[in-house]
């Protein structure tokens, strides 16, 4: 008797041996003994107690896609800093065939096909178990600067219109470590609206200064021209330096509303899906630091130019309390830029055989081993991080190439978590209209003056506060408290531009270079290798 046969027979007798009699009973209990071959104990029981519904055994289905495509799946995810499906599956028909003429990927026919022909869910479902959820937030800096708001037009995120390539948004990054005393690191951060093309600058400082001479750098970067900037209120921004260096170069200078930070919600995108994923949070101050940070980001302008692909909002429709939103296939800022026809003929050759020459997984080891060396300079150490757990294939590719979570690192990469939420900043801003560039009294400062140069030549980042204190040290009653705006303003005077020239020494080198600088040195020689015509190779 099968088993469905006893559960039917089971349903029928049940309900009669519940009302039977204890002679009636006996009989009942030793018919169904006999039929099923239960023991009669056991049969006792299914007699008595409550009938459950029958359950259909289920038989799983044979699993279309093997362990080869996961494992080449899992590969070409970490090739591409683990970015979501979405994002990742329009990507592969390029990424897969990078990969394996960089001999990253040894694929049959049949395991390429089924890779390439993955739907964005299933990808998701095989990535599961490679997986990793982190989440992490920072502090803001900015301070509102009032002075010249009226001057400056207001964008909105609904006015993005201009679909040309050349209108920008920026932003910066502070690394301060959750405090904001002291000096401290910035990025500027600037991305391209039509394109998403991203442009990331380290700044010792925030100032204007630095910020004029970074968007400089960052309109000599572009592929294409620098038409408009849309910014927020802070006071590095709305000032006159930069409304002056707008009008000079002729680009459209426009900014967001107070406290609507969603105005500049693509370069804010930007901020945590670039810096704060490969930086992190730890606090980072000091020259070598700076020059450690922008050596960082010449490699990863690279990577996530040409090799992160992103969508792109189309329609976004309200049914009632339902929202739908319509996104593009993903691309690469590379392949917008290639595609909105804003290039010269020798430009896109160039950007062709960079993005042919250059490998991806080697790019991304670059970038790992410079992480590493700007971790050496983080203030504060962190918490190690429990890589997750991936098969051997992909755990065999991540180790030998670097790539994956970082279990040393403090608070970049991927894969770490924070539950500490950021308190908002008090700002405070001077409201006296112009600055006063008349003394009026003697300089208290003007016999230590060649020693605080000397100070702020050495350690450039350093604030005003902090060498103030080591001048009452050194000089004790001479400096009362009160002086100490006094310094203030003097150190930060325009015409007293130690810092600006400090830095534009360094940057003076970059501009001076050849458009291979930004290539870490040994992805440099790999692609002047490889941009040498055959003909003229050595022999032998």
């Amino acid at each position: 008797m099968s088993l469905q046969s006893k559960r039917e027979l089971l349903a029928q007798i049940a309900p009669r041996y519940r009302d039977a009699t204890h002679a009636q009973k006996t009989q009942i209990l030793d018919a169904f003994v006999a039929a099923t071959g239960y023991a009669r104990k056991y049969a006792i029981r299914l007699l008595t107690q409550p009938q459950l519904p029958l359950a259909v055994p289920t038989r799983s289905r044979k699993p279309r896609y093997g362990p080869a495509v996961q494992e080449a799946l899992i590969i070409a995810w970490l090739a591409a800093n683990a970015i979501c499906a979405k994002r990742l599956v329009p990507f592969l028909p390029v990424l897969v065939p990078q990969l394996e003429r960089h001999d990253h990927l040894h694929l049959t026919d049949a395991v390429r096909t089924a890779v390439l022909t993955l739907s964005p869910a299933t990808a998701d479902r095989l990535l599961r178990t490679a997986r990793a959820d982190h989440h992490l937030r920072g502090k803001s800096t900015t301070k509102a600067g009032t002075l010249l708001k009226k001057q400056i037009p207001i964008r909105t995120f609904q006015d993005w219109n201009d679909l040309a390539p050349g209108f920008v948004e920026a932003d910066l990054v502070a690394h301060c470590g959750g405090a904001t005393d002291g000096a401290f690191l910035c990025t500027l951060t600037v991305t391209d609206v039509a394109t998403g093309w991203v442009e990331c600058q380290a700044l010792i400082l925030r100032s204007q200064h630095t910020v004029i001479q970074a968007m400089e750098r960052v309109r000599q970067l572009l592929p294409f021209p620098l038409l408009g900037v849309d910014t927020d209120n802070g006071s590095e921004f709305i000032n006159a330096g930069l409304l002056g260096w707008c009008a000079d170069a002729q680009v459209t200078f426009t900014r967001g509303r107070t406290g609507k930070s969603n105005d500049q919600c693509f370069v804010e995108q930007k901020n945590g899906a670039v810096v704060r994923q490969i930086i992190g949070y730890d606090r980072f101050e000091g020259e070598a630091a700076y020059q450690q940070l922008a050596e960082l980001y010449r490699a990863v302008r690279l990577y996530v130019n040409l090799f992160q692909p992103s969508v792109k909002l189309q329609t976004k429709t309200r049914d009632g309390a339902r929202t739908t939103r319509r996104y593009d296939q993903a691309q690469t800022p590379l392949q917008r830029v290639m595609a909105s026809a804003v290039l010269t003929a020798d430009q896109q050759v160039y950007l062709e055989q960079l993005f042919a020459t250059l490998d991806p997984v080697h790019l991304l080891r670059q970038i790992s081993l410079l992480q590493d060396a700007l971790w050496r300079h983080a203030v504060v150490a962190s918490t190690p991080v429990t890589p997750p757990a991936l098969p051997p294939a992909a755990l065999a590719f991540a180790q030998t190439h670097g790539l994956g979570p970082h279990a040393h690192a403090p608070t970049g990469g991927l894969g770490l978590d924070s539950t500490t939420l950021p308190k908002a900043r008090a700002s405070h801003r001077s409201t006296s209209p112009q600055p006063r560039l008349h003394r009026t009294r003697i300089d208290p400062f003007a016999a230590v003056w060649e020693e605080v140069w000397a100070w702020l030549s050495a350690q450039p980042e350093r604030t005003a506060k902090s060498v103030f204190q080591d001048l009452q040290h050194r000089y004790p009653g001479q400096f009362p408290d009160g002086q100490l705006r006094t310094l203030q303003r003097r150190v930060g005077h325009p015409l007293g531009e130690w810092r600006a020239q400090a830095l534009l020494r360094f940057d003076d080198q970059w501009l001076q270079q050849d458009a291979f600088a930004a290539l870490p040195p040994r992805l440099r020689m790999e692609l002047g290798r490889r941009l040498v015509p055959a003909e003229a190779e050595p022999v032998g």
